[in-house]
């Protein structure tokens, strides 16, 4: 209890402090795999190095509070200690010591009982939102989708059982052994299936997000049961605090996570992806990754999607290549992650890797492509493949393979000064260019405090690197230089917004300037 109480404090401090209020918690995905199955770890350099197990992130850890009775509804508490979330331990809202069908509720049953919730003694209970709910979310989970046998000792939920009690769908009830959906207050703004309100929820069976009707679904009377696990604490998490940067790049204060702002235009295979990420250099960082599930899910904004805001379901600080849909439609893409999704079938557990819907979650259903699952999804796609052998999609909503999608970086923000930070003296300056807007020309005027090794490079609004105009050591002073508005080839580039910047091995400073036609 005396740790609990240090880590509350500390926890509680951090937000005081207006420290990171959204940290998001690893996957917990320590295997490595390629495009079809698991393998031993590749080394730097290597295919498939940059996956989900190479990069460890915030790893969970919880504590038990040991305050469930036997008649405890919720069967006690866990504390995240990560996140600050203190959560009920078990999906058992019945209290009879079984998790099964008539534990469920309806959204809206889900929502009001919280009030009646008093688990651990606690009355301030809420059902989470889908980003406090898919904090749980553990990637060490075997998909046991296409699974026809009715044990399931053998299979491993999307979450951490040494801690949560959890139960697979209820087959004496007539359910799949997939149907652990977990019920959450975040509702689509759009509409799903046949024209259905839909809330997002989180399965922690097969390890995804959808969205589920909140009402009855097809043939049936009852509205939509799903598993309930009420939440307390923390009512920062799962909000951004975005700050763009100037440079191409996109800050979550609320994460620590930094972000490139725009997306790799063009979609690509799994491998194409990681190597894409290890490659890159944006902005003057050269520790790109391609990003976990979760940090992935972190940047969704569930105020927004296509179907409704003709907007990708991502904060406007962000650039999304537009596509034509299935539907033949403007849309949006789905995204990669590191992470595979695992399935159970022992000679391809590792074919599929996790993405996330920016844009409308197509399915075939009812002999059209239509949203099934909404803007904001988490599904997952073959790494690898021709699409077109995917016409009526996959699995029983038909969801659309696209095989070749989309790339958005991922690095942890640099804890640095800002420019309005940097003393007059004792740092080094970067003036603005003159003039500005320019064309064709420009000057840029820098002062180092001593001698220093230095690198002044051009980057275009992708955060691409366009021209590096010094690298090599400079006496301290004043120094300008002037850029001809050309790239390292020597060839003119286009007008619009460039950046410049300016670093030491200690120190890193960027302008924006705009070159003129």
């Amino acid at each position: 209890m005396k740790k609990y109480l240090i880590i509350i404090m500390l926890v509680i401090a951090a937000f005081m402090m207006g420290e990171i209020t959204y940290p998001v918690v690893d996957t917990g995905q320590t295997l490595y795999y390629n495009n079809q199955m698991e393998i031993s770890a590749p080394a730097v350099g290597d295919a498939f190095y940059g996956q989900d197990a190479n990069y460890q992130g915030n790893q969970a850890s919880f504590t038990d509070n040991g305050d469930g009775t036997i008649t405890d509804n919720g069967d006690g508490t866990i504390t995240d200690n990560i996140t600050g979330l203190m959560w009920q331990k078990s999906t058992d809202q019945d209290g009879d010591g079984n998790i099964d069908y008539q534990d469920k509720m309806s959204q809206s049953e889900a929502v009001d009982n919280a009030d009646n919730c008093d688990t651990g003694g606690y009355t301030d209970w809420r059902l989470p939102s889908i980003k406090e709910q898919y904090s749980l979310m553990d990637f060490r989970g075997i998909d046991p989708s296409g699974y026809e046998g009715t044990s399931t000792d053998d299979l491993v939920p999307f979450i951490d059982t040494d801690y949560f009690d959890f139960g697979y769908g209820d087959l004496s009830a007539d359910e799949r052994i997939i149907d652990s959906q977990y019920a959450t207050t975040t509702l689509y703004i759009g509409t799903t299936m046949n024209d259905d309100e839909t809330m997002f929820g989180v399965n922690f069976a097969d390890g995804r997000i959808k969205g589920y009707p909140t009402g009855p679904m097809p043939g049936q009377q009852e509205d939509k049961q799903f598993y309930v696990m009420y939440v307390r604490g923390n009512p920062e998490y799962g909000i951004n605090d975005l700050t763009e940067n100037g440079d191409g790049t996109i800050t979550d204060n609320a994460t620590g996570l930094m972000w490139t702002q725009s997306d790799s235009g063009e979609g690509m295979l799994w491998e194409d992806a990681l190597a894409y990420a290890e490659e890159a250099e944006i902005a003057g960082y050269d520790d790109w990754r391609l990003p976990n599930v979760k940090e992935l899910q972190s940047i969704v904004d569930y105020t927004q999607a296509p179907s409704v805001t003709g907007t990708p379901a991502i904060d406007a600080l962000f650039d999304c290549t537009a596509i034509i849909s299935e539907a033949g439609t403007t849309d949006y893409p789905f995204y990669w992650s590191g992470t595979t999704h695992a399935n159970w079938t022992e000679d391809s557990n590792g074919a599929f890797a996790s993405y996330v819907c920016f844009g409308t979650a197509y399915g075939n259903m009812f002999g059209e492509w239509i949203d099934v699952h909404g803007a904001g999804s988490q599904r997952s796609d073959p790494k690898t493949g021709n699409p077109d052998d995917w016409p009526q999609g996959h699995g029983p909503q038909g969801d659309a393979i696209r095989i070749y999608n989309y790339v958005r970086l991922v690095r942890d923000a640099p804890q640095t000064s800002t420019e309005s930070d940097i003393p007059e003296t004792g740092s080094i300056q970067l003036k603005q260019n003159y003039p500005n807007p320019f064309n064709p020309s420009t000057s840029i005027g820098f002062y180092l405090p001593s001698q220093e090794y230095v690198n002044l490079s051009i980057y275009n609004i992708k955060g691409q690197k366009i021209a590096t105009l010094i690298d090599e050591n400079l006496s301290g002073g004043d120094h300008s230089l002037i850029w001809n508005g050309e790239n390292e080839q020597n060839e003119a580039v286009p007008a619009g917004i460039y950046f410049y910047t300016l670093r030491t091995s200690i120190e890193r400073v960027t302008r924006k300037m705009i070159m003129l036609l």
